[in-house]
């Protein structure tokens, strides 16, 4: 009755233990504790032997079927191992209990402990065979016990079971298969959390003389005082199960806790890591050259030994814009992977990881046969997206989980993904504030290039009239007609300079038309192959057969693409070897926009971010007159809502990219 009290008390305590945890094992124990209960109060009223031989043999089998019951309740909360039929998973222990519940059932219920014979004489080896096949799969599946220790305690006490039952009858059987369950449930609970804590020690004492009931087959366990302190024993293991997962429960949430506390710590220390990263916002160029240092931050803070920021490039192609904890192979083998990449679709059915944004990016479908991310073992990594208006901007791509055998978790990736999150927002707001610092620019050039324009456009006027004058003056010879002839040209050249420094003062037009880029660069290619050819210059135009129309003046639009037509031609001109003397024209849609490129094989920008500056010197290379186009460029494409930017190319070369809103 003591033990009976005291099981009873402790069973609300795993109720609370659920209901604060809402942990499957605290729910299966609690469960288990409720049949042992249930049996305790079936047994007691009665001595052990009175028990089995009362007439009431249905009561003494609800009673050994609730002790077969608990027993794999508590299997079933240490090894919650499963197979599959069909699309159906089925726990091991439901096909390896049901056989002897059901051998409980008739053994006690139907045959009144006595052993069948003829054809019935076999039920009973059968249903035990049932249970060992069960078990032997059980144990040789992957769990935490070793599969060889599983297996030699099946064949250990599955074979005595049956031996028994050949020796003895239907009794001793079940006997020794509920004290080989117990034994099993105290291995699995030192295997399962590994430590000698009290709680563990505890169990396993409580389970271990659980499982002593087999000794009562032996004669000397009749004796009087042995068959007494055995059979206390035995009861009072019950209680000390109990009070052994309890503080097991305790112990463990104890530890859940104190681990969440160090990830917490850990996660608020590598907020304050990122926090103090010092991100300029001056041009995007600037900012996307500080990646080694944000990847160097994950690597020295976070969970991953492994870092790399993967950013668009403005040529529509992903690039690896710096990294950290990967040598210089593997850093050059993704880098050439990521050219490899399709920006549509790319992350979009990408499996979450740990129920945040943070996606499994599987490398493996971009590899090439060969490739040295195959040797490093580099094949997938976690990618947190960095989404942009249109597409997927970059990603963070971290690897080299540290301490992989501690699941991740999403308080593990929340730092990162908000390191994500405020380096797209900085990244956008860094390019608004570079094209407000455009249009401040340009704004001033307009009032710059209307004063220089008036006053120099009078004594212009006065040099050309004066010499058209003496051109058509008889008196003049032929050498001071030449020099008329040169004062005319070098006038008229200033007039057309002049001209074009009219329209950047000019405040643009408010109407806009739909114009057909197709028809526009068809016509230029038509206009100026000669020019291509005179300078020995291979010319490529490439135009999508579904661009969109834009809007926009198509006069203003022709002159900007000529702009960077007459820039590519200078800069391709100086080119040594002929077969690189090459100017391409490629327009495609991209979203609701159209993007011109005008590339060239020439020498790179040296400043890209200041190609359209007016008042940088034009470098190598390039035309006197290429930043005063490239600037007149990008004030017709503000005028026409659209933007120019300039980008150098890989390996060699450089670009000047177009783009212009849908019509």
């Amino acid at each position: 009755m003591p033990a009976l009290i005291l099981t009873a008390l402790l069973l609300p305590a795993f109720g609370h233990l659920y209901w604060r945890t809402r942990d499957t094992r605290n729910l299966l124990w609690f469960l288990a504790f409720c049949f042992v209960l249930v049996r305790m109060s079936l047994l007691y009223p009665f001595s052990v032997w009175q028990m089995w031989d009362s007439p009431r043999p249905w009561m003494a089998a609800v009673a050994q079927s609730c002790a077969m019951l608990a027993s794999g309740l508590f299997l079933a909360s240490l090894s919650p191992l499963s197979f599959r039929i069909g699309k159906m998973r089925i726990l091991y222990v439901i096909p390896f209990i049901l056989p002897l519940i059901v051998y409980a059932l008739l053994s006690y219920g139907l045959y009144r402990q006595v052993t069948p014979h003829g054809l019935f004489f076999w039920i009973f080896p059968l249903l035990a065979a049932l249970s060992i096949v069960v078990a032997l799969f059980w144990g040789n599946a992957r769990g935490t016990l070793p599969p060889a220790l599983a297996i030699a305690a099946c064949v250990m006490f599955g074979g005595a079971a049956l031996w028994l039952y050949f020796k003895t009858g239907v009794f001793w059987p079940l006997v020794m298969a509920e004290s080989g369950i117990h034994v099993m449930a105290a291995l699995l609970v030192l295997s399962v959390f590994r430590r000698l804590s009290p709680g563990v020690v505890l169990s396993m004492l409580g389970f271990a003389v659980w499982a002593m009931p087999i000794l009562l087959i032996f004669p000397a366990s009749h004796l009087p005082l042995v068959s007494l302190w055995l059979l206390r024993a035995i009861v009072m293991s019950k209680v000390a199960a109990a009070l052994g997962l309890i503080v097991l429960a305790l112990e463990s949430e104890l530890a859940i806790n104190a681990a969440a506390g160090a990830r917490e710590r850990r996660a608020r220390r590598e907020m304050e890591a990122y926090g103090g990263l010092s991100l300029t916002r001056q041009r995007v160029e600037d900012f996307d050259r500080q990646a080694d240092q944000i990847c160097k931050a994950i690597a020295e803070n976070s969970r991953f030994s492994q870092a790399a920021l993967l950013l668009l490039h403005p040529l529509g192609m992903y690039r690896i814009a710096g990294s950290a904890g990967l040598d210089s192979a593997a850093f050059r083998a993704l880098d050439s992977l990521a050219l490899r990449i399709p920006v549509a679709d790319f992350l979009t059915f990408s499996k979450p990881v740990a129920n945040g944004v943070t996606v499994y990016l599987d490398l493996r479908p971009w590899l090439t046969p060969g490739d040295d991310l195959m040797r490093l073992h580099f094949t997938s990594a976690l990618a947190t997206p960095m989404h942009g208006r249109t597409a997927i901007e970059g990603a963070l791509l971290v690897a080299g989980m540290r301490e992989p055998e501690d699941p991740l978790r999403p308080d593990d990736l929340a730092p990162i993904e908000i390191l994500a999150s405020r380096l797209q927002s900085m990244r956008s707001q860094t390019r608004m504030l570079e094209k407000l610092i455009d249009s401040e620019r340009f704004a001033g050039l307009g009032q710059l290039a209307g004063n220089v324009t008036q006053q120099l456009n009078n004594p212009l006027t006065v040099i050309l009239g004066y010499a058209s004058l003496l051109e058509d003056s008889p008196r003049m010879d032929t050498q001071e007609l030449k020099a008329v002839d040169s004062i005319l040209g070098a006038a008229r050249t200033m007039r057309s300079t002049l001209e074009s420094l009219h329209r950047v003062a000019r405040a643009p037009s408010a109407q806009l038309a739909k114009v057909s880029v197709t028809e526009m660069l068809m016509d230029m290619e038509r206009l100026h192959r000669s020019e291509f050819l005179q300078r020995a210059i291979e010319f490529r135009l490439r135009v999508d057969e579904h661009l969109p129309q834009v809007r926009a003046h198509a006069q203003q639009l022709r002159q900007a693409v000529l702009h960077c037509l007459q820039y590519a031609m200078d800069a391709v001109e100086h080119v040594e070897e002929s077969s690189d003397r090459t100017v391409s024209l490629e327009a495609k849609p991209d979203g609701k926009h159209v993007e011109i490129m005008i590339a060239h094989s020439g020498p790179a920008f040296e400043h890209p971010e200041r190609a359209f500056d007016p008042f940088v010197p034009p470098q190598a290379g390039s035309g006197e007159a290429a930043g005063l186009g490239l600037s007149l460029c990008a004030t017709i494409m503000q005028d026409n809502s659209g933007s120019a930017k300039a980008v150098n190319l890989v390996p060699r070369g450089a670009a000047i990219l177009l783009e212009l809103q849908g019509a």
